[in-house]
Order: structure tokens, then C-alpha cells, then sequence
């Protein structure tokens, strides 16, 4: 599969096999973030990964109940080792690295037949409590992978012409 197919056929997948994901392809989709681009080569990041089903359990409790959290065999917590540090153009680091190297991640799972969702509805005190995350530091995102027990519906998106303009805004 190219990019541009992964890009294509990746969507959010809220239903999930109980098929544990094989450790070669977990290695493969972190290595995917590993090698992600990040603001000054910082890597400010760090990625928790989650296959017990308890803690799973407690997650999806903290990420409103979504059921779909603890039905994945995987969670991939994303954190920031640095929240509050704002590059020169006055945005926040952090949320922008972390989600370019889960994106990476998503898409090398798409390659590989697995599945993913992002998920930022989420209790921040109560996820960093569960992971024991120190105080310090923030829970960006959480990403559940698996393999799909569902099927992608068809993209919404908006035209090209809504949503690019040229030279100036």
C-alpha cells in the first residue's frame, strides 16, 4: 500500500476484534512515531502502550465511557514531556509533534490491516493518574489500535476550494 492509498482508506474505527496485534507490527507503527519530525528535533514525547485489559478498562472509563477504548487490544498514550513550550510562531508545541507522529502511526497501521481512533475525550487527572504519569508532564492523546470488527463509511469532506486559498487568505 502507497501513502496516498493509506491516506484514503484510514478511518476512525470504534469496533474492534479480540485479536491481539502481533509485536512485529506494534514495533513497526512506533517506529513510525519514532521517526516523525518534531519542532527543533526535540522529541519531546513519550508513548505508553497499554495491552492490559484491566487498565484498558479504567482508560475507557476516563475517556467517557467510550466502550470502543477498552475493546482494542492497544492503547497508545501520547505524552508531552514539555506542555508548555511554545515554538516562535506563538503555537504550542506539543499537541502539533504529537499528533504528526501519531499520524505517522496511524497511517503505518492502515498499511499493515490494523485500525485505529484518536481519541481526545478524555479526563487528563484521571488518565495520568491510571498511567502514572507525573505531574509535569500531559497526556496529549490516546490512539486505540486493533484490528477492525467494523467497516469504513464513506468520507465527508470538504472541496479543495473551501478550504485552500492561494497567495493570501
Amino acid at each position: 500500500m502507497n501513502v496516498e492509498d493509506a491516506i484514503k482508506n484510514r478511518y476512525s474505527v470504534r469496533s474492534y476484534l479480540d485479536t491481539p496485534v502481533e509485536e512485529e507490527k506494534l514495533n513497526k507503527i512506533l517506529e513510525a512515531a519514532r521517526l516523525a519530525p518534531s519542532a527543533g528535533n526535540r522529541q519531546n514525547w513519550k508513548f505508553i502502550v497499554v495491552k492490559d485489559k484491566k487498565t484498558r478498562e479504567l482508560l475507557a472509563e476516563a475517556a467517557a465511557n467510550q466502550s470502543f477504548v477498552k475493546e482494542a487490544p492497544v492503547v497508545i498514550a501520547g505524552i508531552s514531556l514539555d506542555p508548555d513550550y511554545m515554538m516562535r510562531c506563538e503555537v504550542p508545541e506539543a499537541p502539533l509533534d504529537l499528533a504528526i507522529a501519531i499520524d505517522h502511526m496511524t497511517l503505518q497501521a492502515t498499511e499493515l490491516g490494523l485500525g485505529t481512533c484518536w481519541i481526545g475525550a478524555f479526563y487528563q487527572d484521571k488518565v495520568k493518574e491510571i498511567l502514572k504519569v507525573p505531574k509535569q508532564y500531559k497526556v496529549i492523546e490516546l490512539l486505540t489500535l486493533g484490528y477492525p470488527a467494523d467497516r469504513a463509511t464513506s468520507k465527508s469532506r470538504k472541496s479543495l476550494k473551501e478550504i485552500v486559498s492561494y497567495e493570501t487568505f
